[in-house]
């Protein structure tokens, strides 16, 4: 079981494997290949672009041929265009390779998630998803620090290469993994991907996918502008800011872990709004209290990462307990629709703003109160079904 859980770990985290290793060579890449922050940053809009839309494809195909066969397909799309970044010569070519990384990563996220609901149940189910949290977590503390030394001591080309050998560790996991789906979809595919109008149909998912995807906003906005705020702006080396984002990313780790000692003692209903009142409290901060920077955005980005974190694996396993049947479907559109508004939210953060970090107050204000007045109202009108 921990080896299994090893390896969902790390399918888990290739979205921040692939982008927090990298993020201090943007700074880089706008100076050397003289192009505007939007332009390269369009780098990381289209890896997640790509990667949402390719989600909705994974997940129908793993309820038809089983988890094993799309999610080492995927692996050997992202370990091969993981190669082709380290090759780039322009910023052309870095987005379409990047792009195409996105394609293959989409099979570890997606599929990931399905292979928890095949293998666990209910309460155990949801604290195999905090246990993720908390390994997942590691990824963004540890990826900016490994990314700044690896820039600094030789080139930001080398990210990729480590990310190769990430994906072929990864590969070689999934071919020694037993096949967890037991039971395959005899559908021709046309039916298996008519599946998402079965979801669409179910209010409790589809509205609680919608809510929940909002509060993820100031995050990915954050991780889009954080490096610019840091290295441009501030004047911080490259090694500096690992240290700045992986300071923000513990709050990743020590989120789950205060949540799985809280609910043993409090439900489900009443921890969940603690986390999306949190973000809220803490975007607000971000935007009125007068602290000077750096301790300004990192104080109260963190506080708000951290009241994220608390509620983000619950609510996944909350989203996919309203589902009985197209369970890889539902993980798929899950995580397309979280990660497809943090790629809007990336690609709104770098239209220019003079303020970036009070646009991440604003983002992180208007997102949480979607996501709260989305909860009460579920709440009061529809029955949710809660892990037993």
């Amino acid at each position: 079981m921990k080896k299994l859980i090893g390896l969902l770990a790390l399918l888990a985290a290739f979205p921040p494997l692939s982008t927090d290793m990298y993020l201090a060579a943007l700074p880089l890449l706008v100076t050397s290949w003289q192009q505007p922050l939007a332009t390269v940053n369009l780098t990381l809009v289209g890896f997640f672009a790509t990667y949402c839309f390719c989600l909705l494809i994974y997940g129908p195909l793993s309820d038809r041929y089983g988890r094993r066969p799309p999610l080492l397909a995927g692996l050997a799309i992202y370990s091969g265009a993981s190669l082709l970044c380290a090759l780039a010569t322009s910023i052309e070519m870095m987005i379409v390779t990047r792009i195409l990384q996105g394609a293959g990563a989409a099979a570890a996220s997606s599929i990931c998630f399905a292979i928890c609901k095949d293998r666990f149940e209910g309460r155990m189910r949801q604290r195999v998803f905090i246990n993720l949290g908390i390994i997942v977590a590691m990824a963004p503390m540890l990826a900016p620090i490994v990314g700044g030394w690896i820039i600094e001591l030789s080139s930001w080309r080398l990210v990729f290469v480590v990310q190769v050998g990430l994906g072929l560790v990864a590969a070689i996991g999934v071919y020694g993994m037993e096949e967890s789906l037991q039971k395959k979809s005899r559908d021709s595919l046309r039916v298996v991907f008519a599946s998402y109008r079965r979801l669409a149909a179910n209010r409790q998912f589809f509205l609680l996918t919608l809510a929940c995807a909002c509060l993820g906003t100031p995050v990915f906005a954050y991780i889009a502008v954080s490096s610019d705020i840091y290295i441009t702006v501030l004047g911080y080396s490259e090694r500096q800011y690992g240290y700045f984002f992986a300071a923000n990313a513990s709050a990743f780790m020590l989120a789950p872990l205060i949540f799985s000692r809280l609910v043993r003692r409090r439900s489900l209903q009443r921890l969940l709004p603690l986390s999306y009142g949190g973000v809220l409290v803490s975007s607000l901060a971000l935007l009125v209290v007068p602290v000077a920077q750096p301790y300004r955005l990192t104080l109260f980005m963190w506080l708000l990462s951290f009241f994220f974190a608390f509620g983000r694996p619950p609510s996944n396993n909350l989203i996919l307990e309203q589902v009985q049947h197209d369970v890889g479907t539902a993980s798929s559109f899950m995580v397309f629709v979280y990660f497809m508004t943090g790629a809007c939210s990336m690609w709104f953060i770098s239209l220019g703003w003079p303020d970036k970090v009070s646009m991440l107050g604003w983002l992180g204000l208007v997102s949480a109160a979607i996501t709260l007045s989305g909860w009460v109202w579920l709440n009061a009108r529809l029955t949710l079904r809660f892990p037993k």
